[in-house]
């Protein structure tokens, strides 16, 4: 089965339904941006603290994986020189409709997350990976490609999920309210057919779990060194879950 295929068409579906990463922001949200009063978000609650980011007038920034008319068309507001790369063409449309609407410039880049060859060796002064490496079953190219394509003293902030949100039957969950592990670590779609039948059927992308070794260690392992960690919770479809735990983790790392 080609994953980033199947994952291509689940997200342009995605855009389709309306999916909450799908919706650009408002041109008051650009406005504000272009007198910079901004902020974003990797993970789904939290905001991004101001002094993890560079001085971002005029910096190269790659939004990586991060389509869907959200984080790019805001720092390109707020004056970065903005690349936008995804998997999904109509998620690259919705950040190319904002950068149309509030004359914009921005670029927007189709492709594999793991697989950067279209950059040279440091292109970027920061990189913006929001949650979405779990859509990928093997998250350590990502990080290395991430470390190639930054400059020396450029900054990697990425969100992912806390793997062990991928422990429990969500099921069960939402029927009952009851917490129950029932799937072994790290998660594939592709190992479970009953689950990846059933997310073929509900039109929704494949999902993969890393490790937290694969996630942090494998960030430290190409070259980061993380400087901020912190925690998030996704109460808008996890509510339950989210009661008793953190389901996301965003990190920065710096490229020494």
């Amino acid at each position: 089965m080609d994953i980033r295929e199947y994952n291509r068409s689940a997200w342009d579906r995605l855009v389709q339904k309306g999916n909450r990463w799908t919706i650009p922001v408002s041109r008051d949200l650009i406005n504000r941006a272009r007198k910079g009063e901004w902020e974003i978000v990797l993970t789904p609650e939290k905001t991004v603290p101001k002094d993890w980011f560079p001085n971002i007038e005029g910096l190269d920034v790659l939004c990586l994986a991060s389509g869907g008319g959200q984080q790019g068309p805001i720092l390109a507001a707020a004056g970065a020189n903005v690349t936008v790369f995804d998997n999904s063409p109509k998620q690259l449309e919705r950040d190319l409709y904002v950068a149309d609407r509030d004359s914009l410039i921005l670029k927007a880049v189709e492709g594999d997350m793991a697989d950067l060859t279209m950059f040279d060796n440091e292109s970027f002064d920061l990189v913006i990976h929001p949650v979405s490496n779990t859509f990928v079953p093997n998250v350590r190219p990502v990080w290395t490609e991430a470390y190639r394509v930054l400059r020396h003293g450029g900054v990697l902030l990425s969100g992912f999920n806390n793997p062990a949100v991928f422990l429990f039957d969500y099921d069960l969950l939402e029927n009952t309210g009851i917490i129950q592990v029932k799937f072994r670590l790290p998660y594939s779609d592709i190992d479970n057919p009953e689950e990846k039948k059933k997310r073929i059927e509900e039109d929704g992308p494949l999902e993969f779990s890393h490790t937290l070794e694969e996630l942090i260690g494998g960030q430290i392992d190409a070259g980061f060194i993380i400087t901020g960690f912190y925690e998030d919770a996704q109460k808008y479809t996890e509510e339950l879950l989210a009661a008793y735990m953190p389901t996301c983790i965003a990190t920065r790392a710096i490229k020494p």
